[in-house]
């Protein structure tokens, strides 16, 4: 099993989603920012890591706001996203391919790697109307 955080962030009404570089697994579908725990790190490190890492901000994980196991052909992720505001910096395309800020009501209009559908559809269902 591997760990792997993510960080839902919003901006209003509009949550951050990330599209991820042709060249990797699973490449240009649309995810959250997030990645791997390394060892010794907390879930709320890994998470202010990553987001370091591939978009330059610094954010400032707070409650869960769910967790979800996913079995991939390579690898079964156990995904904790985590509920985030941006304490600094603008998001900054390091390593994806693409971001956007959309709405819920347009979630249908992206293919997001199959972890996420899961969240999505509690995202759309919190968020209706």
């Amino acid at each position: 099993m591997t760990e792997v955080v993510a960080a839902l962030i919003w901006d209003e009404n509009r949550f951050l989603i990330l599209q991820r570089p042709a060249s990797k697994a699973r490449g240009l579908l649309w995810e959250f920012v997030g990645g791997k725990v390394e060892p010794g790190e907390t879930k709320e490190q890994a998470l202010v890591r990553e987001c370091r890492e591939e978009l330059a901000i610094t954010v400032a994980p707070a409650d869960v706001f769910t967790e979800v196991v996913h079995e991939y052909p390579d690898i079964t992720i156990v995904l904790t996203l985590f509920n985030c505001t941006i304490a600094e910096g603008v998001p900054q395309l390091l390593e994806h391919n693409d971001l956007k800020w959309i709405t819920p009501a347009e979630i249908p209009l992206y293919r997001f790697c199959p972890a996420d559908t899961e969240i999505l559809k509690m995202i759309r269902d919190k968020h209706h109307g």
